[in-house]
């Protein structure tokens, strides 16, 4: 009796592997059913936690020190999916998305608390929901879908560090000082990228929707032949 056994990942090129209907079920399933997204999803289950933490203990230090942790966590995920070949088309959606709600929900409730500037968190907010907000749209008249930059990388990183430090400076009586030009260290150049980046975008979003319109009406002329 023979027994097949799965392809090797990396094939010669010219190679052609048949999959029997058991490898293909399996593939399937761990397109969503895997670690990096079981990650994610647990970094969403912490939103509560940081709210709860926030508002009702009263705690600045304990909900920064969760939001700094889950921002310092955010390229787990990412780097789990590609190391182990767990990339899948619901990571690519559920990860940016769970940063987002991440970061919005976060600063919107820093905002309430009154920990950071209120000017400062009000400009990150209108610039997540502008950037948001025109992605959806976007994506729904036929834009490509397109990764964020290395710099947006960066503003999202330092801005993650810049809001746990604001709340540190309103938790510790003894050190608030230090705490704040902690904060601003990071928010000051997270904040000037953001906005660079969000600008930088636009000739991307012009291109990438131009692109994917073209390509839905090849694929209808394919289909109409």
């Amino acid at each position: 009796m023979v027994r097949m056994t799965r392809p090797a990942l990396l094939a010669e090129p010219g190679t052609i592997h048949i999959v029997s209907s058991t490898d293909q079920g399996e593939q399937q399933s761990a397109g969503v059913w895997t670690i990096p997204n079981l990650i994610t999803i647990v970094r969403l289950g912490c939103i509560p936690v940081f709210l709860y933490l926030l508002f009702g203990r009263d705690n600045r230090v304990a909900a920064g020190s969760l939001l700094a942790v889950l921002g310092a966590t955010d390229w787990v995920d990412g780097w789990v999916a590609r190391r182990f070949n767990q990339v899948s088309e619901l990571g690519k959606v559920l990860d940016p998305t769970a940063d987002r709600v991440l970061f919005i929900v976060g600063i919107v409730g820093i905002i309430i608390d009154g920990s950071a500037p209120r000017w400062f968190a009000v400009l990150v907010v209108a610039r997540e929901a502008v950037i948001g907000g025109a992605m959806v749209v976007l994506t729904a008249l036929g834009m490509k879908r397109f990764d964020v930059t290395y710099l947006g990388k960066c503003a999202t990183f330092a801005l993650m560090f810049a809001f746990p430090l604001f709340l540190a400076h309103a938790g510790f009586e003894s050190s608030r000082t230090v705490w704040l030009v902690l904060a601003w260290a990071f928010a000051a150049p997270g904040l000037a990228l953001s906005y660079y980046t969000a600008f930088a975008y636009v000739p991307q979003m012009r291109n990438n929707l131009r692109a994917g319109r073209a390509e839905r009406a090849e694929s209808q002329r394919e289909v109409a032949r």
